[in-house]
């Protein structure tokens, strides 16, 4: 069977923001076109952030998928640990503040920047 590698930015149940991977079975369709089950949307949002940009540390609102269309971001983790997504990738953020905590930047969060010298165009499709 094939499968969709989900790169998923999650809070682990320390309250620090964390990447794994899942596996989505692609297990509909006809063997020339696999499919996934169909996945609900309620909206999307290009952005286009300018060569240099770089957020200060905070968490996703909503989770949300993000693909990479042009540019190259990099999102970097309070371990110190940083990942790169180029066009054509992606990621689901869900690293959502934890229910009831103050955020933290100490602690929660990551931060994002463009890296190179073309601008960063992303687009986030929410669940």
């Amino acid at each position: 069977m094939s499968t969709f590698r989900k790169v998923v930015l999650f809070t682990d149940a320390d309250g620090r923001a964390r990447f794994r991977e899942e596996d989505i079975p692609l297990d509909q369709g006809t063997p020339a076109a696999r499919l996934s089950v169909l996945h609900g949307a309620s909206a999307l949002q290009l952005r286009e952030s300018p060569v240099g940009f770089r957020s200060s540390f905070h968490c996703t609102g909503q989770p949300q998928w993000l693909f990479v269309l042009r540019g190259v971001m990099e999102i970097g983790l309070q371990d110190g640990s940083t990942r790169r997504f180029g066009p054509g990738e992606h990621f689901y953020s869900a690293d959502t503040l934890p229910q009831g905590a103050t955020f933290d930047p100490q602690l929660h969060g990551h931060w994002s920047r463009q890296v190179g010298d073309e601008p960063l165009v992303t687009l986030f499709v929410r669940d």
